[in-house]
């Protein structure tokens, strides 16, 4: 599960069901007016209010059933790849039930004489969290990360003779390593700093690399990491995930294929990154 892949979306969606849990133990309908000729009978009634928990049946319908729908659609989202309950995916199921505790809100506060505290509030948060369920992943205001990534540091631990997987290394000496270019070369033995490169050798070099001047670069491997949570897909074209690249890490990508890359994560396996948008090169 990743937390950094959570939304805005999804922290209305958390916020809406601590209102709504917040909101059960408050009373459910208001007191009777007790002014005037209803004084003595107030006096003479037991008029104390309940909460949602000692009535099951909007307790189970109405509060708790938004806290578990805000749960499932929480987890879903971050979760690398969706789960389904039933054939239905596990995402929509939070979905339905949030809708659900919203309807249910509505015709309870409809129904009841005297609205109380618990009553309206639970309204209000429960119509907050279905809107917040739904609109989290279509309103483009609400797709922004809500924990925001960290920069990915410039020398990490490790960056050394050998530095761990998953981190770009220090300036290599001599060869460099896998995905980062060689090391300024040194003199060889016999020749002084300074001394001139005989003129058949310069003459023979600029020749050699005259073919390959015309010629399409090769891809060189390099480390890069991603500004925000995104997929990766399988080599073979399925339109599922296979894991799911997160921000402050550092990734290998050993190929390009057009737009896209070919990385390889942490624990060898390899995919293809289709959104390349805004990565950075360590």
């Amino acid at each position: 599960m990743n937390i950094r892949s959570l939304t805005r979306g999804d922290g209305v969606v958390i916020g809406a069901a601590v209102l709504l849990f917040i909101a059960s133990f408050l009373d459910l309908t208001g007191g009777p007016d007790c002014s005037g000729p209803y004084a003595k009978l107030c006096e003479s009634q037991d008029y104390s209010s309940s909460n949602a928990w000692d009535a099951l049946s909007t307790l189970m319908s109405m509060y708790l059933a938004g806290v578990i729908g805000a749960a499932i659609v929480v987890i879903s989202r971050a979760l690398p790849q969706p789960r389904k309950v039933a054939g239905l995916d596990l995402g929509q199921f939070g979905v339905a039930l949030t809708i659900f505790a919203a309807w249910t809100a509505f015709w309870s506060i409809i129904d009841a004489n005297s609205a109380g505290a618990g009553l309206i509030i639970g309204l209000i948060a429960a119509l907050i969290l279905a809107a917040g369920a739904v609109a989290g992943p279509l309103v483009p205001a609400l797709q922004p990360a809500l924990i925001g990534a960290p920069k990915p540091q410039a020398a990490p631990y490790g960056a050394g003779p050998n530095p761990g997987y998953g981190y770009p290394g220090a300036q290599q000496q001599q060869a460099g390593g896998y995905g980062y270019p060689a090391g300024q070369q040194q003199p060889q033995a016999g020749q002084t700093h300074g001394q001139q490169v005989p003129a058949e050798a310069a003459a023979g070099g600029a020749a050699g690399a005259t073919p390959a001047a015309g010629t399409a670069p090769e891809f060189a491997p390099f480390w890069f990491a991603v500004p925000v949570a995104r997929p990766l897909y399988g080599e073979d074209g399925s339109p599922s995930p296979i894991a799911e690249l997160a921000p402050g890490t550092w990734y290998l990508a050993v190929e390009q294929r057009g737009q896209a890359l070919i990385a390889q994560t942490q624990d060898g396996r390899r995919g293809v990154l289709q959104d390349t948008t805004g990565i950075q090169r360590g």
